[in-house]
């Protein structure tokens, strides 16, 4: 088996739950070998190399920081040309998706975007997909070139396995491009405390049976439980009652967690579309004809403000 770059997506040199699966997947692959980039990057080779990179790449250069997306496709690109993998795992992102399609563009190889599942087959790489709102799951590899794959977080379990985790210095000549687009300020984001809503394992969603804006602390209260991410339908968000950044569907975030609550969401298409690949659907609604019954695994018919707060307390007092 050959080497699959594996592309680390880190704050500071901690590692992003997503790029550790993908170290998971790599290893299905071939020989996992990490590219991490920018301010802190050599702080996370240890993590990695507890996690199944053979080797991990880095280049801490300030352009990373200072300019947008070409830098990393730069690095990226150097890399292959050093490691000539077998494949090349991205998470998805928005970001992500955009250097993965700037990279397959320039090593002339085909890409695969939002996976949520790979295996390895008999002429390469196999990824499976949700499409079409979710409605079909189709399996396709890339026929040319070195496949380029984004994969969704939650595709994976987070494996510790310890391996060499060799660090060398990736060096990287940026191209004419690469200072094209500056950086020029950041906006940190509100912390919650709460797990980020695309990589959470768990995710609690309010609709528009939460009916009002103070009514959402039924939805975090079982979400703090839980630890897990708080989500909102297209409905509750166009309402004002929670933040766009929280709205999961085709025009919000897409999500994929080990388990999806829905609370007061009636399951139009365009919902659907952004939570249907979750591994267990739990739904409650106060309308047996939801469409949102089509698809759970566990549905229960009743008032949320009467239901999801009894859940709350029973999760509460079994961790208690």
């Amino acid at each position: 088996m050959g080497d699959v770059l594996v592309f680390v997506d880190h704050v500071g040199g901690v590692v992003r739950k997503p790029s550790l699966e993908l170290l998971t997947i790599a290893r299905r692959l071939g020989e996992p070998v990490a590219v991490v980039l920018g301010v802190g990057a050599s702080a996370a080779a240890g993590v990695l190399g507890e996690h199944g990179a053979v080797r991990v790449l880095v280049n801490e250069g300030a352009e990373f920081a200072q300019y947008s997306v070409v830098p990393k496709v730069d690095a990226l690109e150097a890399a292959a040309g050093v490691v000539s993998p077998v494949a090349v795992l991205v998470p998805t992102s928005g970001e992500g998706k955009e250097v993965a399609a700037r990279l397959a563009l320039r090593l002339g190889s085909g890409l695969i975007t939002d996976a949520v599942d790979v295996v390895a087959g008999d002429g390469g790489p196999v990824a499976t997909q949700s499409v079409f709102a979710a409605s079909f799951t189709t399996r396709s590899r890339v026929t040319s070139g070195v496949p380029v794959i984004t994969v969704k977080p939650n595709a994976a379990p987070v494996e510790a396995v310890a391996a060499g985790g060799v660090v060398e210095e990736l060096v990287v000549e940026f191209g004419a491009l690469a200072r094209g687009t500056r950086v020029v300020s950041r906006t940190p984001r509100e912390s919650t405390g709460r797990p980020d809503l695309t990589e959470a394992a768990v995710v609690v969603s309010g609709g528009r049976g939460v009916n009002g804006a103070e009514n959402f602390v039924v939805i975090e209260a079982l979400a703090d439980a839980l630890g897990a991410a708080v989500g909102a339908s297209r409905a509750a968000v166009d309402a004002g009652w929670y933040p766009h950044a929280n709205q999961v569907g085709q025009t919000g975030k897409s999500v994929s967690p080990q388990l999806y609550v829905a609370a007061g969401i009636s399951g139009a298409i365009q919902h659907r579309a952004g939570m249907q690949t979750s591994k267990t659907i739990v739904a409650v609604n106060k309308d047996p004809e939801a469409p949102i019954f089509e698809l759970v695994d566990f549905g229960v018919v009743g008032d949320l403000f009467s239901v999801v707060p009894q859940l709350t307390e029973e999760v509460t007092a079994r961790k208690g």
